[in-house]
This record gives C-alpha cells, structure tokens and sequence, in this order.
C-alpha cells in the first residue's frame, strides 16, 4: 500500500509546490529586481519562502496519494476481493494510517522551527534591501513594540490604509492605556523621521484629570497621534511576527502580555495553527480513504482536483473559525477543529 501510494504522493508534492511557489517568487522577484537585487539574494529568498508553501503542500499531497491510491483499488474492485476474501480494510489502511501519523509527527518540527526561522530571516533581508515604505513598519499580525511607549497591533494593511488597529500604551504600576479604531491612515513625514497615524471612527482611555489612575473612554471620529522612527527602523530591531515565534517564544509573550491586561487572543490562535495544520495530514488520511473508496474514481487530475478542493474546505472552516475566535465566540483551540466523520462501510 505504501508503494501503492509512494508515486502519487511524490507527484503531488513537486507539482503542487511548484505552482504555490510560482506566485511566491514571481511576487518577490517583481519587488526585487526593480531595486538591483543580485540573482543569489533572489534565490536565497526564495528558498526562504519554501518551509511556508511546504506547510500546506505536504498535507494536499498526503491527500491526492490516498484518493488516487484507495480510488484505484476501488476501481479495480480490489476492495471488494479483499473483504470477500475475508481481509478486513482495517488492517489494509492501518499502515497509511501509522503513516500519516508519523508525517504529521514531522511536520511538526518543520511549523515550530524551520518555518518561524525562514520567515523572520527572509523579512530581515527584505527590509535590508529596500522596503522603506513606512507601511512595513506596522505589519498585519504581529505586535509591534519599536515604538517608544506603545504597542501597535493591526489586523490588516492595504498600502497606507490600516484595518482593525489596538494601541497599548503599558503603565508602570497603572492600567494599560488602549486606543483602538476601525481603520487608520499612515501620513509620512519624512523630514521630522517620523509617520503621522490618522485613526478613524474607534475609542481611547484618556485619564481622568482628577483620578489620574483611572480611564474615561473617549469616542471619535478622527484621532491623530505621531510616532517616531528612529527607532523602528533599525534592521537589528526588527520584530518577529507571531507566526515566525516558536511555540516557546508564543508562551512566553502570551505569560508576559497578558500581565499588562492585553488581548493575545492573536497569539493563542496562532499557537493552535502550529499543531493544527501539522496533524492536517492524519486528518485527511482518515477522511479520504472512505470518501476514495465510495466515488471508485482513479482519474490523476481528478484526484489531484478533488483534494486541492478538499483542502479549501479544510482551510475555509479554518479561516471561519479564526474570524469567530478573534470576536470572542469561540475559544481559540476551537478555531482549527473542523469536524472529521469518517464511514468505512
């Protein structure tokens, strides 16, 4: 069965890698060459870039070598000639099972280490070569503290427009202060080395003038606030996002925020994607062996086809599940469980 399966798997992980990785790449080179890049950073980059496209190849491939593998045994009706020769499925599938296990257990590894340490080393290069914009220094997902006396989370970028922004500004031995607004504006001002932030339609905690301890929530329309840049512009300051942190690093801010009263529901979601998206492949073991052996299809582009489909699914509850997370609804070990059910007949 193994061997069966070898072939496809092999065959899905170039091909689907392939194809990811082109969009990466051409992104990347369109960015960089304009700036004189030297080919061998091009690459560097690139290669960079790859544990990430891998995180998702590897299950889509595990996926396509169990539908076409159990989809040519059921269309072969070799199946059928097992059970009537009273070999029970279960301890045909058993060895893939054990296997997807162990891939899982290796991907594992590849989310906790390889991935955090490629991406955070391709965004330094990144920035060494040229990304000055200062929308770089507020990236989406990550807390930023290279700002004196705050820290900035933003949950989108569009160019200079922000999405969904929280302010924090820690107090020593007194209540964090929290701005935070729907949107934003970024309005550089090069001459001062420093960006203005246009804030728009959200609240802020002013201190009251005569209980200096305490807040009273102020709600506008438009918030202005400088920040300056010399500071968050130094290369060797650069901040690591929360998926470029190891589970370790993501306990450990979570143990040290939460301590200032910050909201790291953020970080909590992204500790659960590290495991969740590592056992994806176990998952789509157990779900696509009963569904390739009930559609007996054997076709390679139509396997391939349904598994990327399959996987879109996966990662469209997955995406829903974080959007319910990040509002409160759910926990966020409740964002990356999407229900299995598996009939093996």
């Amino acid at each position: 069965m193994l061997k069966e399966l070898g072939g496809p798997f092999f065959g899905a992980l170039f091909v689907s890698t392939v194809i990811l990785a082109a969009g990466n790449i051409v992104q990347t080179v369109d960015m960089i060459m304009n700036k004189g890049v030297e080919f061998f950073q091009v690459i560097k980059i690139f290669l960079l870039f790859l544990p990430y496209v891998l995180i998702f190849t590897i299950p889509i491939s595990v996926l396509s070598a169990v539908l076409l593998g159990f989809g040519r045994l059921s269309s072969d009706n070799e199946v059928t000639t097992l059970r009537t020769s009273g070999v029970s499925i279960y301890k045909v599938v058993f060895p893939v099972v054990i296997c997807g296990f162990i891939i899982s257990l290796l991907c594992v590894p590849l989310n906790d280490r390889v991935l955090p340490q490629a991406e955070f080393t391709a965004r330094k290069l990144l920035k060494k070569i040229g990304m000055k914009h200062p929308a770089a220094l507020l990236e989406a997902g990550t807390f930023i503290k290279g700002f004196k006396n705050y820290i900035i989370f933003v949950h989108g970028v569009r160019g200079n427009i922000l999405e969904d922004i929280r302010i924090y500004q820690p107090r020593e031995d007194k209540p964090t202060r929290v701005i935070s607004a729907k949107t934003g504006q970024i309005i550089p001002l090069p001459e001062e080395n420093s960006i203005k932030l246009r804030l728009m339609d959200g609240t802020a905690d002013e201190v009251a003038p005569e209980k200096p301890d305490e807040f009273y929530k102020l709600s506008f329309q438009d918030y202005y606030m400088k920040l300056d840049l010399k500071k968050a512009v130094d290369i060797s300051n650069i901040q690591k996002k929360a998926r470029e942190k190891t589970v370790k690093e993501l306990m450990d801010d979570i143990s040290s925020l939460e301590k200032d009263d910050i909201d790291v529901i953020p970080l909590r979601i992204e500790l659960h994607k590290k495991f969740a998206l590592a056992f994806s492949s176990l998952v789509f073991v157990l779900a696509g062996i009963p569904l390739a052996i009930t559609t007996h299809r054997r076709e390679k582009f139509a396997g391939f086809a349904l598994a990327i489909g399959l996987f879109l699914v996966y990662w469209g509850i997955m995406l829903s599940g974080i959007a319910f997370a990040i509002r409160g609804v759910i926990p966020p070990g409740r964002a990356y469980g999407p229900p299995i059910f598996c009939c093996w007949g």
